[in-house]
Protein backbone atom coordinates (compact mmCIF):
# COMPACT_ATOMS: atom_id res chain seq x y z
CA UNK A 1 0.00 0.00 0.00
CA UNK A 2 1.49 3.27 -0.91
CA UNK A 3 0.98 5.62 2.32
CA UNK A 4 3.36 8.51 1.03
CA UNK A 5 1.82 11.56 0.76
CA UNK A 6 4.64 14.38 0.96
CA UNK A 7 8.27 14.35 2.13
CA UNK A 8 8.98 16.58 5.07
CA UNK A 9 12.68 17.39 5.78
CA UNK A 10 12.51 17.61 9.59
CA UNK A 11 12.42 14.38 12.06
CA UNK A 12 14.00 13.79 14.81
CA UNK A 13 14.98 10.43 16.07
CA UNK A 14 15.72 10.16 19.74
CA UNK A 15 17.01 6.95 21.47
CA UNK A 16 15.90 7.27 25.40
CA UNK A 17 16.77 4.23 26.85
CA UNK A 18 15.38 2.33 29.69
CA UNK A 19 12.88 4.64 31.45
CA UNK A 20 9.96 4.63 34.09
CA UNK A 21 6.63 4.88 31.98
CA UNK A 22 4.93 7.90 33.68
CA UNK A 23 7.62 11.11 32.89
CA UNK A 24 7.59 9.42 29.33
CA UNK A 25 4.03 9.71 28.88
CA UNK A 26 4.11 13.34 30.17
CA UNK A 27 6.96 14.53 28.14
CA UNK A 28 5.07 13.15 24.99
CA UNK A 29 1.79 15.36 26.45
CA UNK A 30 3.80 18.74 27.20
CA UNK A 31 5.59 18.47 23.54
CA UNK A 32 2.35 18.12 22.08
CA UNK A 33 0.57 20.66 24.03
CA UNK A 34 3.46 23.29 23.11
CA UNK A 35 4.76 22.95 19.76
CA UNK A 36 3.61 24.49 16.94
CA UNK A 37 3.50 24.26 13.15
CA UNK A 38 7.50 25.15 13.04
CA UNK A 39 8.29 22.68 15.34
CA UNK A 40 9.71 19.63 14.13
CA UNK A 41 8.35 15.99 14.63
CA UNK A 42 10.31 13.56 16.68
CA UNK A 43 10.22 9.56 16.80
CA UNK A 44 11.05 8.71 20.46
CA UNK A 45 12.85 5.18 21.12
CA UNK A 46 12.59 3.91 24.31
CA UNK A 47 12.06 0.79 26.67
CA UNK A 48 10.21 1.11 29.63
CA UNK A 49 10.39 -0.36 33.10
CA UNK A 50 7.51 -3.00 33.59
CA UNK A 51 4.25 -1.34 33.97
CA UNK A 52 0.43 -2.30 32.75
CA UNK A 53 -1.25 0.74 30.36
CA UNK A 54 -4.83 0.95 30.79
CA UNK A 55 -6.36 2.43 27.58
CA UNK A 56 -9.72 5.11 27.10
CA UNK A 57 -11.40 1.71 26.19
CA UNK A 58 -10.00 -0.31 28.78
CA UNK A 59 -12.47 -1.84 31.07
CA UNK A 60 -11.68 -3.47 34.39
CA UNK A 61 -12.16 -7.28 34.12
CA UNK A 62 -9.32 -7.51 31.35
CA UNK A 63 -7.11 -6.60 34.33
CA UNK A 64 -6.58 -10.30 35.95
CA UNK A 65 -3.79 -9.74 38.35
CA UNK A 66 -1.53 -6.67 38.65
CA UNK A 67 0.42 -8.18 41.69
CA UNK A 68 3.55 -5.63 42.13
CA UNK A 69 3.22 -4.22 38.31
CA UNK A 70 1.64 -0.78 38.77
CA UNK A 71 -1.17 -0.07 36.70
CA UNK A 72 -1.40 3.58 34.81
CA UNK A 73 -4.43 4.62 33.09
CA UNK A 74 -3.58 6.75 29.89
CA UNK A 75 -5.23 9.38 27.25
CA UNK A 76 -4.43 6.35 24.10
CA UNK A 77 -6.61 4.44 22.31
CA UNK A 78 -7.34 0.69 22.88
CA UNK A 79 -7.22 -1.61 26.09
CA UNK A 80 -4.98 -2.84 28.31
CA UNK A 81 -1.87 -3.97 27.48
CA UNK A 82 1.90 -4.79 29.32
CA UNK A 83 5.32 -2.83 28.90
CA UNK A 84 8.25 -3.93 29.86
CA UNK A 85 12.40 -4.27 29.21
CA UNK A 86 12.99 -5.91 26.33
CA UNK A 87 9.84 -4.44 24.32
CA UNK A 88 10.64 -1.87 21.47
CA UNK A 89 8.75 0.98 22.03
CA UNK A 90 8.34 3.75 18.88
CA UNK A 91 6.80 7.14 20.10
CA UNK A 92 5.36 8.82 16.91
CA UNK A 93 4.99 12.50 17.53
CA UNK A 94 4.40 13.92 13.79
CA UNK A 95 1.77 16.79 12.82
CA UNK A 96 -0.48 15.04 10.54
CA UNK A 97 -2.19 17.92 9.42
CA UNK A 98 1.13 19.02 7.90
CA UNK A 99 1.83 15.59 6.54
CA UNK A 100 -1.63 15.50 4.87
CA UNK A 101 -1.82 11.91 7.32
CA UNK A 102 -4.93 10.76 8.21
CA UNK A 103 -5.09 8.35 11.67
CA UNK A 104 -6.06 5.11 9.02
CA UNK A 105 -3.36 5.97 7.33
CA UNK A 106 -0.97 6.50 10.40
CA UNK A 107 -1.93 3.00 12.12
CA UNK A 108 -1.51 1.00 8.66
CA UNK A 109 2.36 2.57 8.43
CA UNK A 110 3.22 1.81 11.86
CA UNK A 111 1.69 -1.99 11.46
CA UNK A 112 3.18 -1.85 8.26
CA UNK A 113 6.86 -1.01 9.28
CA UNK A 114 6.82 -4.18 11.72
CA UNK A 115 5.62 -6.31 9.02
CA UNK A 116 8.26 -4.96 6.29
CA UNK A 117 11.16 -5.36 8.97
CA UNK A 118 10.11 -8.82 10.33
CA UNK A 119 9.91 -9.62 6.56
CA UNK A 120 13.37 -9.39 6.41
CA UNK A 121 13.72 -12.15 8.46
CA UNK A 122 11.60 -14.41 6.74
CA UNK A 123 9.16 -14.32 9.19
CA UNK A 124 5.05 -13.93 7.86
CA UNK A 125 3.95 -11.25 9.76
CA UNK A 126 0.15 -9.42 9.37
CA UNK A 127 -2.27 -6.99 10.43
CA UNK A 128 -6.21 -7.94 11.12
CA UNK A 129 -8.38 -5.17 10.00
CA UNK A 130 -10.86 -5.77 13.31
CA UNK A 131 -7.70 -5.95 15.82
CA UNK A 132 -5.15 -3.22 15.18
CA UNK A 133 -1.55 -4.69 15.60
CA UNK A 134 0.58 -7.22 14.10
CA UNK A 135 0.62 -10.63 13.80
CA UNK A 136 2.69 -13.96 13.39
CA UNK A 137 0.56 -17.19 13.24
CA UNK A 138 -2.57 -15.87 15.06
CA UNK A 139 0.33 -14.82 18.37
CA UNK A 140 0.19 -10.86 18.72
CA UNK A 141 4.14 -9.49 18.47
CA UNK A 142 2.88 -5.70 18.21
CA UNK A 143 0.00 -3.36 19.70
CA UNK A 144 -0.69 -0.06 18.71
CA UNK A 145 -2.37 2.79 20.14
CA UNK A 146 -2.31 6.74 19.19
CA UNK A 147 -3.99 9.72 20.49
CA UNK A 148 -4.52 12.66 18.36
CA UNK A 149 -3.98 16.04 19.60
CA UNK A 150 -3.97 20.11 17.95
CA UNK A 151 -3.59 17.48 14.71
CA UNK A 152 -0.73 16.20 15.98
CA UNK A 153 0.02 12.39 17.10
CA UNK A 154 1.45 10.91 20.13
CA UNK A 155 1.87 6.94 21.64
CA UNK A 156 2.67 5.01 18.76
CA UNK A 157 3.61 1.30 19.12
CA UNK A 158 5.46 -1.23 21.30
CA UNK A 159 6.85 -4.53 19.58
CA UNK A 160 7.71 -7.46 21.39
CA UNK A 161 11.26 -7.55 20.65
CA UNK A 162 13.25 -10.06 23.27
CA UNK A 163 11.34 -10.52 26.42
CA UNK A 164 9.83 -12.15 29.42
CA UNK A 165 6.18 -12.36 27.95
CA UNK A 166 4.42 -13.86 31.41
CA UNK A 167 2.99 -10.23 32.59
CA UNK A 168 0.77 -10.75 29.62
CA UNK A 169 -1.05 -13.43 31.24
CA UNK A 170 -2.07 -11.21 34.07
CA UNK A 171 -4.22 -9.22 31.76
CA UNK A 172 -6.63 -9.88 28.81
CA UNK A 173 -3.65 -8.51 25.80
CA UNK A 174 -5.80 -5.43 24.06
CA UNK A 175 -8.97 -6.88 25.41
CA UNK A 176 -9.04 -10.69 24.29
CA UNK A 177 -9.15 -13.45 26.53
CA UNK A 178 -6.51 -15.81 26.05
CA UNK A 179 -4.62 -13.94 22.94
CA UNK A 180 -1.19 -15.57 22.91
CA UNK A 181 1.82 -13.41 22.65
CA UNK A 182 5.36 -13.64 20.80
CA UNK A 183 8.50 -11.73 20.63
CA UNK A 184 10.85 -11.47 17.37
CA UNK A 185 13.80 -13.33 19.04
CA UNK A 186 11.68 -16.27 19.62
CA UNK A 187 10.58 -16.31 15.60
CA UNK A 188 14.61 -15.80 14.99
CA UNK A 189 13.91 -12.19 14.20
CA UNK A 190 15.47 -9.31 15.43
CA UNK A 191 16.87 -10.52 19.29
CA UNK A 192 18.03 -6.62 20.31
CA UNK A 193 16.61 -3.34 20.68
CA UNK A 194 19.38 -1.56 19.20
CA UNK A 195 18.38 -3.87 16.22
CA UNK A 196 15.07 -3.74 16.18
CA UNK A 197 14.59 0.33 16.63
CA UNK A 198 16.20 1.51 13.86
CA UNK A 199 14.92 -0.86 11.46
CA UNK A 200 11.25 -0.08 12.31
CA UNK A 201 11.99 3.84 12.19
CA UNK A 202 13.76 3.57 8.71
CA UNK A 203 10.52 1.34 7.40
CA UNK A 204 8.39 3.89 8.94
CA UNK A 205 9.79 6.91 7.42
CA UNK A 206 9.94 5.58 4.25
CA UNK A 207 6.01 4.83 4.36
CA UNK A 208 4.75 8.43 5.42
CA UNK A 209 7.34 10.27 2.89
CA UNK A 210 10.06 11.45 6.10
CA UNK A 211 13.37 10.81 5.05
CA UNK A 212 15.98 13.50 6.60
CA UNK A 213 16.35 12.44 9.88
CA UNK A 214 18.71 13.57 13.19
CA UNK A 215 19.71 10.64 16.07
CA UNK A 216 19.76 12.24 19.31
CA UNK A 217 20.68 10.56 22.56
CA UNK A 218 18.09 11.77 24.99
CA UNK A 219 16.48 15.10 25.43
CA UNK A 220 18.21 18.27 24.87
CA UNK A 221 19.21 20.22 28.11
Amino acid sequence: MDIINQTTSNLIVRQLGRQPYLPIWQAMQDFTNNRDNSSADEIWLVEHEPVFTQGQAGKEEHLLFAGDIPVVRVDRGGQITYHGPGQQMMYVLINMKRNKLGVRQLVTALEECVVKTLQEYDINAYPKADAPGVYVEERKICSIGLRIRKGCSFHGLALNVNMDLSPFKRINPCGYAGLEMIDSATLKGPASLNEAGPKITNQLCTLIGIDAKTYREGFDD
